[in-house]
């Protein structure tokens, strides 16, 4: 499993206006190598290129107020498994692929996605295409709520779809992701195996918070706790905290780059946030997420919990 990355951010190249005949002719340079990130002023965001499609991955609403000129929609529940009894599970690669088949996106495409909540609706989408071998998946560092600030124009326009055929590459799964039995055996095992690392609230992983979808509240024993937002300028500009601040922030794992961490939240979304940092911007080698996250484990009442608070609130 190679996460190495690159320590230097290279110079953004404009990119070219003679490069419109091609899907996959969108030039590498321009994108802060190394890392799946860009900044608000990256000039694939305002280029007319075929072979970039902006992703505003927020609810439909949201999007139909305001969103980047020339993005299209899709959020969540385009890539969510509504057979299973509990909701938040991943869409499996065929299905993955129809619906971005469905939205008019092909393999030889690069996605420019965004949220506007600091990047972790963003970053469970990036993590779904990075699972199935899609690399070409870069995150908008602060999203809209950046974008607007800086005085960036907005559009209310829905660009006109042209349904094609996505295919993922033919390989097996990255090792990214990790199953409830796969936990269980980790945690029953007498040799320490992993880090498991909570990315929830503190009342969450505390048992004072009770979210919709799961059935009871705490945390899987033996989890460490960072909240996801620490990693973002939360109150601000939604962007990632500079790598010296993150260094800090994580170092309360007491992991090595090499360390296997599992990391889980209510549904798998935050936990994704989480793996973008530790993975993409902290070269930590060997992180799992737990798709299932809180939601799945509170729905087994033989699996043990732990809790801080016998106080709790619905939310």
């Amino acid at each position: 499993m190679n996460w190495k990355i690159s320590h230097f951010v290279f110079l953004i190249l404009a990119l070219s206006v003679n490069c419109r005949e091609r899907p996959d002719a969108v030039q590498k340079e321009s994108i802060l190598k190394g890392k799946h990130l860009i900044a608000h002023d990256n000039p694939m965001l305002s280029s007319e290129n075929p072979g970039i499609v902006i992703v505003d991955f927020r609810k439909a609403e949201e999007y139909e107020r305001a969103h980047i000129p020339g993005s299209i929609q899709l959020y969540r529940n385009h890539f969510q498994d509504a057979a299973m009894p509990y909701p938040g599970m991943r869409l499996d690669r065929d299905k993955t692929a129809e619906s971005l088949g469905k939205a008019g996106i092909s393999e030889k495409h690069t996605i420019l996605v965004y949220d506007d909540k600091g990047s972790p609706d963003a970053s469970r989408f990036w993590w779904l295409m990075k699972l199935y071998n899609f690399e070409q998946v870069y995150l908008l560092d602060g999203g809209l709520a950046l974008w607007e600030k800086m005085g960036r124009k907005t559009s209310r326009d829905v660009p006109e779809i042209t349904p094609t055929v996505f295919h993922f590459p033919d390989k097996p799964d990255q090792p990214m992701v990790i199953e409830k039995e796969e936990l269980l055996k980790y945690l029953s095992s007498d040799v320490p195996g992993i880090i498991l690392l909570d990315a929830r609230s503190a009342d969450e992983y505390r048992g004072k918070v009770l979210k919709s979808g799961a059935l009871r509240a705490g945390r899987i024993p033996g989890s460490v706790h960072i909240d996801w937002a620490e990693s973002i300028d939360y109150s601000g500009t939604h962007t990632f905290k500079p790598r010296e601040e993150l260094e800090k922030i994580y170092s309360k794992l007491g992991a090595g780059k090499e360390d296997t961490i599992v990391v889980y939240c209510h549904s798998g979304v935050r936990s994704s946030h989480t793996t973008f940092v530790l993975t993409q911007l902290l070269d930590y080698k060997y992180v799992l997420n737990y798709d299932g996250s809180w939601v799945e484990w509170s729905y087994d009442d033989l699996l043990p919990i732990e809790t801080d608070s016998i106080a709790l609130l619905k939310k």
